[in-house]
């Protein structure tokens, strides 16, 4: 059967080496060797408050961007369409160039078939 004066003492012990990992991941500022067990734990809970509060932050910020990124995306799908489009009209205009090119004669005739 353990002894409770043991369990106590290494319960003690256990508890005081939790604390000072506490207090080398808490900001405490100029007197970090002088608080009490209340106050690191007050500084704790602040510091997760804080941590807590930044990480909302940040995730909002994610979804903004996000959001953000969907709607630049639909512009540039709609400037691809756009573009798709007018190559598409260019390449039949220059279709109706490369006739006249090779020697047919335009609707409207030229300037010498006129007579004056």
């Amino acid at each position: 059967e353990a002894d409770p004066a043991v369990c106590s003492h290494s319960r003690r012990a256990q508890l005081r080496l939790c604390l000072e990992r506490l207090k080398g991941l808490v900001p405490l500022g100029a007197a970090a060797g002088r608080h009490t067990t209340l106050s690191l734990l007050t500084r704790a809970r602040l510091h997760i408050q804080k941590l807590e509060d930044q990480e909302r932050r940040a995730l909002h910020q994610i979804e903004q961007l996000q959001r953000e990124q969907r709607h630049l995306q639909r512009q540039l799908e709609k400037l691809g369409m756009e573009r798709v489009r007018i190559d598409s009209i260019g390449s039949s205009l220059s279709s109706e160039r490369s006739d006249s090119d090779r020697g047919e004669s335009p609707r409207w005739g030229t300037a010498g078939e006129r007579s004056g």
